[in-house]
């Protein structure tokens, strides 16, 4: 793993403590399983607009790829 710095604003980091206490973990935990599941879900969104071009009903991107780009 790597270390990081990052700036948060004070109402953020006051909550970030309270859920890490209820939860039991660390600030740290709580900020990579938060970083984990936005990367995830980005990517996850990233990939299925790109597969999703297979579902358009156009049978004529193959011939007409460049006008279509």
């Amino acid at each position: 793993m790597k270390r990081i710095t990052i700036f948060i604003d004070e109402e953020i980091l006051y909550e970030l403590e309270e859920l890490a206490e209820e939860e039991q973990k660390t600030n740290s935990e709580i900020i990579r399983e938060a970083i984990t599941r936005f990367v995830r879900e980005k990517r996850k969104k990233k990939g299925l607009s790109i597969a999703c071009i297979a579902e358009s009903g156009r049978k004529d991107i193959a011939e007409k790829h460049e006008q279509l780009l």
